[in-house]
């Protein structure tokens, strides 16, 4: 059951969040691939092929223009892929018969990001040569695949985890009118900086400065990789579950053990470095009054990366003129910063939210 269950949410806490369910999803999509052309990033590098693999669900339905009008947008956190969205625990509660987005009635549509999964990273190849990606050139790249690869110019709505969280916002400003609502799960609108910054920092220069990374060509994964997964599994933990499931030392040191053997099998340290540092310019803070659709943001109570005493989404929601900010409180149901993918807790949230943002006939 391991692997799904690292898979689900590259912080660890989604393990917690997995435990008990099955360990197969009952979902799994039908693959796709779009190439991006001469793809140009916001660094000036560029790629003469970008691939983006995605999974979709359901049947594309359209209206009387062509336009189809039941597409959605599920993005994924950081380190994870198109699959993250299909554990049990998060695709259960949403994609079955009657609930909220019923894939009889939605066209769900999973990307893997650039330099996750099946899409374009630097392990296929070009280790650090590869052109350094933010969540701009992330969020161009799904819009591009949407309209030239899938045929998709309208989202009914875009629901994201973690990373998938923050480009939710970055889609609202950078591409106004294209979306009916918003639903970002577990972040911050504001520049990655303080305790946030500081551990994928950590995890990023605890790789470049060992000597086995070989400036990225390395041939065997160094050494560091371990340490890294230490941050993102410390990072995702939530303390009451971690008290409650791993009570005495021994049983808590065999869980990181368990966790860190997987994650070095599973983890490519130049993807790790690219994914971590791709957050590096996220800042929606000074055009957040752009978003004008309606906005369900949720974040968690026990969430180390989003910590709730910062106050920030409290504030910042009030300069969308449609949004509604929830904290979760901390209950036996949550589970950290992999409450985002826990969908029992919030999915009476996206209800209210499919239902405000349902277009006028």
């Amino acid at each position: 059951m391991l692997k799904p269950l690292l898979t689900a949410v590259v912080l660890a806490a989604a393990v917690f969040a997995s435990a008990q369910t099955p360990a197969s999803p009952a979902y799994t999509g039908a693959p796709g691939d779009y190439i991006a052309h001469n793809f140009h990033f916001v660094s000036g590098e560029s790629l003469p092929e970008l691939k983006l693999h995605y999974l979709t669900l359901g049947t594309p339905q359209r209206n009387a223009a062509g336009h189809v009008d039941n597409a959605v947008l599920l993005l994924h956190g950081t380190g994870g892929d198109a699959h993250t969205l299909f554990v049990p625990i998060f695709s259960n509660p949403l994609f079955g018969p009657g609930e909220p987005l019923d894939i009889t009635k939605f066209y769900l549509i999973f990307p893997d990001d650039i330099g996750a999964g099946n899409s374009s990273k630097p392990s296929d190849g070009l280790h650090m040569k590869f052109p350094h990606y933010d969540y701009d050139d992330m969020v161009r790249s799904q819009h591009q695949m949407l309209l030239e690869g899938l045929h998709v110019d309208h989202l009914r709505l875009i629901l994201g985890t973690s990373m998938g969280c923050m480009q939710s916002f970055v889609w609202g400003e950078t591409y106004p009118g294209f979306v009916d609502a918003l639903m970002p799960l577990a972040c911050q609108a504001v520049a990655l900086a303080g305790r946030n910054r500081m551990w994928r920092y950590m995890s990023i220069e605890s790789i470049k400065k060992d000597p086995a990374w070989k400036n990225g060509e390395y041939t065997t994964e160094p050494p560091s990789v371990r340490t890294t997964c230490m941050f993102t599994l410390l990072a995702g933990l939530a303390p009451l579950q971690a008290q409650k499931n791993y009570p005495t030392r021994e049983k808590a040191e065999a869980y990181v053990d368990q966790i860190l053997n997987a994650c070095e099998k599973r983890v490519d340290a130049n993807d790790m470095i690219y994914y971590t540092d791709a957050s590096r310019n996220y800042d929606p803070s000074k055009d957040l009054a752009k978003i004008t659709v309606p906005v369900m943001w949720i974040n968690s109570a026990d969430d180390f990366v989003n910590p709730p005493e910062l106050g920030l989404a409290q504030q910042q929601v009030k300069e969308m003129s449609h949004a509604k900010f929830v904290l979760l409180p901390i209950t036996d149901n949550t589970r950290g910063h992999g409450t985002h993918t826990v969908a029992k807790i919030w999915k009476d949230y996206l209800v209210e939210l499919l239902k405000e943002s349902e277009p006028k006939p």
